[in-house]
């Protein structure tokens, strides 16, 4: 019975940690959800590119340097 009693102690405790930290530390959460969404648009821009017709190294960078 005790060990139950620690356990649901320590899920408290780490509960009022990550509240106390998100909201002391904002941009870690934000940064959190940043990088997630890069994430997903890669990999849809990678989805989406994987469909088209290939061109050459050069092409594109002619396209980036013009």
């Amino acid at each position: 019975m005790e060990i139950q009693t620690n356990n649901e102690q320590l899920k408290e405790i780490v509960k009022a940690a990550l509240v106390e930290v998100l909201e002391e530390r904002q941009e870690l959460l934000r940064d959190a959800i940043d990088r997630a969404l890069e994430d997903i648009a890669l990999a849809r821009a990678i989805e989406e590119g994987s469909g088209t017709e290939l061109i050459s190294r050069s092409e594109v960078f002619g396209v980036l340097e013009g």
